[in-house]
């Protein structure tokens, strides 16, 4: 066999079967062996026909029937006496009205005394509520005066920056209509000499035509015909500004429909500019000309 090709296979499995046949022989002849039982003996009990008696001499044969005394019994009456309780309640001691009455008033001084605590500090929240609205609109009323006073100072401002203008108009009117001018000179597209535009227009301004006037901003000079919609110009041309001029020419429904430039009182004629001006002076929407 495979298992017990080396010696000490050997010696191990002859030693491990010794031991098992030395195990069972002591489990058969030692581990289970148990004792015998005890003999079971009985009790010897005496013969007899009844089972009460009374006597040393042992009858052979039944014994004939005992006469039977009629016992009377005498029926004793007991007469149980009824033990009657009185129990006594004792009246507790009145209670002072006197200790009462202090509790009760005790109590109601407190109570009292709490209300009056909340209801004062009801009060004074409620007040404080009323001073709080009572300071808002006061600086409500501060604000709408304070804003009152700018309106009214800006008109007055308005109001004299036109005044000065007119004055100045009717000063270069007068000096024309007095024919009393000394400067030399002229501007304009035409062949005649003098300068060509309006006196309610603009020096710098590089158009010749319209009613003049101050435009939409300063921007734009069309006389009375002010921009509805004035988008800025896109603002990604890097490292370059300045103002750029540009002409437009807008159609009766106020339309922009040209642009051309730059123009007279352009700083910066870069490239750049000048083509986010036109777009911006492109998309410029004006009043309808009446």
């Amino acid at each position: 066999m495979s298992f017990l090709e080396t010696k000490d296979k050997q010696k191990s499995a002859a030693l491990t079967t010794v031991i098992a046949v030395l195990i069972v022989f002591l489990i058969f002849n030692f581990g289970m062996t148990y004792f015998d039982p005890p003999k079971e003996y009985g009790i010897a009990v005496n013969f007899g026909t009844n089972d009460f008696g009374s006597g040393n001499v042992q009858p052979k044969e039944a014994l004939k029937p005992a006469k039977q005394e009629i016992v009377e019994e005498e029926q004793v009456e007991e007469q149980i006496e009824e033990e009657v309780v009185e129990e006594q309640l004792e009246e507790s001691a009145p209670v002072q009205n006197d200790a009462v009455e202090d509790v009760i008033t005790q109590n109601n001084e407190d109570a009292i005394a709490i209300k009056k605590k909340e209801e004062a500090k009801k009060k004074k929240e409620a007040d404080r509520i009323i001073e709080e609205k009572k300071r808002v609109e006061k600086e409500r009323l501060a604000e709408v005066e304070r804003k009152k006073a700018e309106e009214k100072k800006r008109a007055e401002e308005e109001r004299k920056a036109k005044e000065a203008k007119r004055k100045g108009v009717n000063n270069i009117i007068n000096k024309y209509n007095n024919n009393d001018g000394k400067a030399d000179g002229g501007e304009g597209d035409d062949n005649k000499a003098g300068d060509k535009g309006k006196v309610t227009g603009d020096p710098n301004a590089s158009g010749y035509y319209g009613a003049g006037g101050s435009g939409s901003g300063g921007n734009y000079r069309l006389g009375n015909r002010k921009a509805k919609f004035q988008p800025d110009p896109i603002d990604d041309c890097v490292n370059e500004f300045g103002v750029v001029v540009v002409k437009i020419q807008v159609d009766q429904k106020g339309n922009v429909i040209k642009t051309s430039g730059p123009a007279r009182g352009t700083k910066n004629s870069s490239p750049c500019l000048l083509s986010r001006a036109k777009e911006a002076a492109l998309k410029t929407k004006f009043n309808p000309s009446s």
